[in-house]
């Protein structure tokens, strides 16, 4: 079985790669990729010439014949690092529903929350599954995984946090946390919490930093204290806001009126503790989140929210207009977010 894939990935019945085929046509394998998949940026007279050369020495660049000739295997790879979180499942929806739309398939590569696989996923999964295109949800990309897809020359999109030297789509981050904080502030909240993201992983998000930053800017900007001691942590998940409740509600002294949490799902952890602990929300503790969980109308949450979903539509449909050849699709582009208040938060009590 080994073999056979193997001789798949290389091409053709006689084993016939597409170096010996880059060589022959005169051009990059990364062009010869590109030719014989029906991808833009190469010229009618080459991509005609590559395809003489490869028919000529035999090779098949997908797992049929047709595959030269059609160019594309109408299918868009997705790369998540969870599927049963919210942000995931509802980008995974965005793209799934754009991608039926124009009559695409979608590739799901899941990395289950652990980096262990992440090697094998870029060296040959998606070789093998040969995609025409890559979405990356929220993950951030190392040096070796960049280069190997400029190998494969792919369109990529990155959806949900920044990613040096690729195109993504996400909201501003900063801008979102700051408007989260500067709601507890306008409130009249001078002791508030931070309970931010720190994924176990090594997934490498981006994200949980750029909040940390923006809280502290706007605290110091209107002359509070951050204390190291309200400084909390979890993973983005309902669990992870109840576990760090309790570490902080643990502390002897002064508790603080307030609490931004970095994620929706912590902050409902967060609610649902302070509840068990008789502590309530908002008269003794506001709580606001980022995201529009689902479930945080019906819990009453304030929050900064986001569609991931609109996200990963967006960068789908700039994906499928760059493999048809139209000009600029693939850029980056700030998604939009707004302040939804409900009933979680409200000013502090009277000392």
């Amino acid at each position: 079985m080994a073999r056979t894939t193997e001789r798949a990935q290389r091409g053709g019945h006689s084993g016939v790669s597409i170096e010996d085929v880059a060589a022959a046509a005169g051009v990059s394998t990364a062009t010869v990729s590109r030719a014989v998949r029906g991808l833009p940026r190469v010229s009618p007279a080459t991509r005609e010439k590559i395809l003489e050369v490869a028919a000529a020495l035999g090779y098949v660049a997908s797992s049929s014949a047709s595959g030269l000739a059609t160019g594309r295997t109408k299918t868009i790879g997705v790369l998540a690092p969870f599927v049963s979180r919210w942000f995931f499942s509802k980008a995974i929806e965005g793209a799934d529903r754009e991608l039926h739309a124009r009559q695409y398939n979608l590739s799901l590569f899941n990395l289950g929350g652990h980096g262990s696989h992440r090697e094998r996923l870029f060296s040959k999964t998606m070789v093998y599954k040969q995609i025409d295109a890559l979405l990356v949800l929220c993950m951030a990309l190392t040096r070796d995984e960049l280069e190997h897809l400029q190998k494969i020359d792919i369109p990529l999109v990155v959806v949900g946090g920044h990613v040096e030297e690729c195109a993504y789509i996400g909201i501003d981050d900063y801008a979102a946390a700051s408007t989260a904080v500067k709601h507890l502030i306008g409130l009249g909240h001078r002791d508030i919490a931070l309970l931010h993201g720190d994924d176990e992983t090594d997934l490498n998000f981006d994200v949980p930093r750029v909040r940390i930053l923006a809280f502290q800017d706007v605290m110091t900007a209107a002359g509070l204290e951050v204390r190291p001691e309200w400084d909390e942590w979890g993973d983005f998940t309902v669990r992870s806001g109840q576990e760090a409740f309790r570490r902080l509600w643990a502390q002897p002294g002064e508790k603080p009126t307030a609490i931004f949490c970095a994620s929706d799902e912590m902050a409902m952890g967060v609610i649902f503790e302070a509840n068990r602990a008789g502590v309530r929300v908002p008269e003794d503790l506001s709580v606001i989140g980022i995201d529009d969980h689902d479930f945080s109308d019906a819990i009453g949450l304030t929050t900064v929210g986001q569609r991931p979903d609109e996200q990963a539509e967006l960068g789908t449909k700039m994906l499928l207009d760059e493999l048809l050849g139209i000009p600029g699709s693939v850029q980056s582009s700030v998604a939009p977010h707004r302040l939804i208040v409900r009933r979680t938060t409200a000013p502090p009590r009277s000392p």
